[in-house]
């Protein structure tokens, strides 16, 4: 790969004004319209594993092997539909712009999907299930890349990405709390009733999906599609092309390892709850407490990035959740208000490395821009996508063997001893992967300044350009 421009600026840049730092930015509440697709789209990723295969098993009587079965096929077209979505969609040339025709397409697919999946008919077959899922998840991914490069274009500014990015993240996450609200109160009626949690599920996602999508699709014009058109490339060569950026594989490594230890935090907050601190009945509500206070830490953690930068945000926020993770090995049964106060901490905490990654991305694809000549976003995010796959995968297939290697045994009788192991388990694990995540972009060199840099040139190119 070509010498990154920033090493080499091409000019000082100048103090930028009060009045230099507000032009360009957006209108909040048409951000807000904007970001209000991750409402439906991240809300339909809790049902999707929590009551699906439990109403499929119980109630149509497909065998778990199965339905596991279907549902890593499914994902695994998940994943592969990624990159794919995302090169097409950088390809696009159309009066509608490159991003916008693929999320109304995939809308429809996602609103179909969820129909079928959450509604489903009197009889259903694995084959069902199959066809189903390649609905729902084809629909989600050309929704989810598209809409991720879109909020990376809307503005070339270092921080008012950050803004762009933290409407998204707070959209999704009032998605995730507005799922997890509706089925803990169902709980309390008609416990036993899946099938209710299911169709509520979908109710909500088709409800909501009609109207944010609208909103997302014409809240901003798209920016001008790129001049010059990207070259035919085999996707081994565009493989080996992105994956020879360093800086992209920075930003993807350390968010591989922040969502393995936030899974690994999932995967065993029922277990800690219910076998360590003896507390079934919260055993849902500290997930929901979490999410809570995740919606107030987006507008925080925003202000403490515009004046500190990404790469320093994003190294505060990860040690920060590495310490509140540790803080855990001092709760024992019958602290319950200790564990409640970390809860809501790891929730005002939440997703800070992941938004300042996630805004690093379209900086990233600017300074690939400038190397190569080709605007590649839509890719770019593609591939920063599988580190939500990747992650959980890496952290649950870690921890649970490890707690039962350590002798905890979910059902029955768990030794003091093995109990104690799930507590650190449950606790160092996403220290410790907080802790790796930050040394990863310790000395990320994409700030401000040189980002700055990055944009007068591409702009420079683009004045001069027939």
């Amino acid at each position: 790969m070509a010498s990154i421009p920033y090493s080499a600026p091409v000019a000082p840049a100048a103090p930028a004004t009060p009045r230099q730092e507000r032009t360009g930015q957006r209108d909040g509440w048409r951000l807000l319209a904007f970001g209000s697709l991750a409402v439906p789209v991240a809300g339909a990723g809790l049902p999707l594993v929590l009551f699906v295969p439990q109403l499929y098993a119980t109630h149509y009587g497909l065998s778990l092997g199965i339905i596991g079965l279907v549902f890593f096929v499914g994902r695994f077209w998940d994943v592969a539909s990624d990159p794919i979505v995302g090169a097409l969609s950088d390809r696009t040339r159309s009066r509608f712009g490159r991003r916008r025709p693929w999320i109304a397409v995939g809308g429809l697919l996602f609103g179909l999907g969820s129909a079928l999946l959450f509604f489903p008919p009197g009889t259903v077959s694995p084959l069902y299930l199959g066809l189903v899922l390649f609905l729902f998840y084809s629909g989600w991914t050309m929704i989810e890349i598209p809409f991720s490069a879109w909020a990376g274009e809307l503005s070339g500014e270092y921080h008012e990405r950050t803004r762009v990015v933290t409407y998204q993240s707070t959209m999704r996450a009032i998605g995730l709390v507005l799922t997890l609200i509706l089925p803990t109160l169902l709980e309390q009626f008609r416990p036993a009733d899946v099938a209710l949690k299911l169709h509520v599920a979908g109710g909500f996602i088709l409800v909501t999906l009609v109207p944010t999508l609208l909103l997302t699709l014409f809240a901003f014009p798209e920016p001008p599609r790129p001049a010059q058109r990207l070259p035919r490339a085999r996707f081994w060569a565009t493989a080996t092309l992105i994956f020879r950026d360093r800086l992209l594989l920075r930003v993807l490594a350390s968010d591989t390892v922040v969502t393995a230890g936030q899974s690994i935090r999932a995967g065993l907050i029922v277990f800690f709850a219910v076998n360590y601190m003896g507390l079934p009945a919260w055993a849902s509500g500290l997930y929901l407490l979490q999410f809570v206070f995740g919606v107030a830490a987006g507008p925080i953690w925003l202000a403490i990035g515009r004046r500190y930068g990404k790469r320093q945000t994003a190294i505060v926020g990860e040690l920060a959740q590495a310490a509140i993770n540790v803080g855990l090995i001092a709760v024992f049964p019958g602290m319950l208000w200790l564990l409640i106060a970390l809860a809501a901490a790891q929730g005002l905490t939440q997703g800070s490395g992941n938004l300042m990654l996630r805004a690093m991305v379209a900086d990233v694809a600017d300074a690939h821009e400038l190397d190569t000549g080709h605007n590649r976003t839509g890719l770019f995010f593609s591939v920063f996508s599988l580190t939500q796959k990747v992650g959980p995968a890496i952290g649950i297939g870690l921890a649970l063997p490890l707690v039962a290697w350590l002798g905890f045994q979910p059902k029955g009788h768990s030794a003091p001893q093995a109990l104690e192991a799930l507590k650190y388990v449950f606790a160092l694990g996403p220290a410790l992967a907080h802790v790796i995540a930050a040394s990863i972009i310790w000395r990320f060199p994409l700030d401000e300044a040189a980002h700055a840099d990055i944009r007068r040139a591409l702009d420079t190119r683009a004045a001069s350009s027939p």
